[in-house]
């Protein structure tokens, strides 16, 4: 069977099969699978971020990064880079689509714009993420605390971008973790009550070499009043050796291939605008 050579309604109908099937899987429970545990022994380093501020780190094939909510902060942005090509970086629509859900927390993957997984959410204790809406702005600031002039995630990034020899249109979207963020059926986006709590954490594995970025803003469309985002930690440590039967591996059909894919022959064809 040649897929690039069927009708219309064969691709459709493939579509609302596999779409149906990813909505079932998203439905279920999690399968059972044991906590992948942070010791003292496994931790390289820690750091901690001060509200508004930002951080970035090499993070080797491996190796995770924690990162603590210490003081329940309305999210916490992270945008993400292959190490060794910075061109090849984190890609929310992808991320969203090969896995049909906005809901990424443990045992999801964090896709690449060449369909490679970066990072895999091994452990997540808070559950609500938001990879649609980005980090604050300027014009965010302005329009939830009266101060463009605030500390942002956009400009946090392109610092970071900066001084790894980076441009601006190498600053792409970001993923905020922490974000009680919820998609309506019109396609409006909404902060859900009930707050983050304290000492949340969310631990990303490195699939490849990485270069992360944190910035320690609130999330456009977070409840807060005030401007005062509190200091997080995030901590480097080994991930242990990775099991035949780990969830992020093995959760569904579309992460496996990217973990097989390697498209890296392409990137000469690539324009970057």
């Amino acid at each position: 069977m040649q897929i690039d050579q069927q009708t219309p309604e064969w691709y459709r109908a493939r579509y609302n099969q596999l779409r149906d099937q990813a909505l079932l899987k998203e439905s279920s429970a999690r399968p059972a699978s044991a906590p992948i545990e942070m010791t003292e022994s496994s931790i390289l380093h820690r750091e901690t971020i001060p509200g508004g501020w930002y951080w970035s780190t090499l993070l080797p094939r491996g190796q995770a990064l924690r990162l603590i909510n210490t003081s329940g902060n309305n999210g916490v942005s992270v945008g993400i880079w292959n190490a060794d090509d910075h061109s090849e970086r984190y890609n929310a629509g992808d991320t969203i689509k090969l896995q049909w859900t906005t809901c990424l927390t443990t045992g999801r993957v964090l896709f690449s714009d060449m369909g490679r997984v970066l990072a895999s959410i091994i452990n997540d204790s808070c559950g609500f993420s938001d990879t649609l809406v980005g980090g604050s702005t300027p014009q965010s600031n302005a329009r939830n605390f009266g101060n463009a002039g605030l500390r942002n995630t956009r400009n946090n990034l392109r610092l970071i971008a900066g001084k790894h020899d980076m441009a601006q249109h190498d600053v792409t979207s970001c993923i905020s973790f922490f974000s009680h963020i919820s998609t309506q059926a019109d396609g409006s986006f909404r902060w859900i009550e009930g707050d983050v709590q304290p000492g949340a954490y969310v631990d990303l594995r490195a699939e490849m070499n990485l270069l992360v970025a944190v910035s320690n803003c609130p999330h456009p469309l977070a409840p807060d009043k005030t401007f005062a985002p509190a200091p997080i930690d995030a901590v480097r440590w080994q991930a242990p050796a990775i099991k035949p039967d780990d969830l992020c591996r093995t959760f569904c059909e579309e992460a496996r291939r990217g973990f097989d894919a390697d498209f890296s022959h392409l990137r000469q064809f690539r324009v970057i605008l």
